[in-house]
């Protein structure tokens, strides 16, 4: 059984057979179906943080209209009260945590596409059909 130089998935720079290169394909592909199921979680925090964030800003931004501030300096300050800087930090962790999710899944899909091509470029060089 013939040996490979892999620079792609988890063991990285590693000597593989056929066999490990398939058990490497497979371990990308549930680690790619975690990282979905881990997308839809940071999904829904973003939209409720986001939600939230909203509402406590729009909340606030009446109060102290009601309070006689001037339309002109709401927009100013607003964004500078505890809560509503809270709430616009923790919106914007989620949108990170989903954006870097959704780039883990890109790098996921581009290393199985690399080990797919690499296991049909031996398996055609060995003589093997898949």
């Amino acid at each position: 059984m013939a040996e490979w130089t892999v620079d792609v998935g988890f063991k990285k720079g590693a000597v593989m057979n056929e066999y490990e290169l398939i058990n490497e394909l497979n371990e990308l592909c549930n680690k790619l179906t975690a990282t979905g199921k881990q997308l839809a979680k940071y999904g829904r925090a973003k939209a409720q943080t986001e939600h939230d964030y909203k509402i406590i800003l729009r909340q606030e931004a009446l109060r102290m209209r009601s309070n006689g501030e001037a339309i002109g300096m709401i927009s100013m300050t607003v964004y500078g009260i505890p809560e509503v800087a809270k709430k616009r930090l923790d919106r914007d962790i989620a949108e990170t945590m989903y954006d870097t999710c959704k780039e883990s899944i890109n790098v996921l899909k581009l290393k199985i596409r690399m080990l797919d091509a690499q296991i049909s470029r031996e398996w055609q060089s060995a003589g093997k059909s898949i």
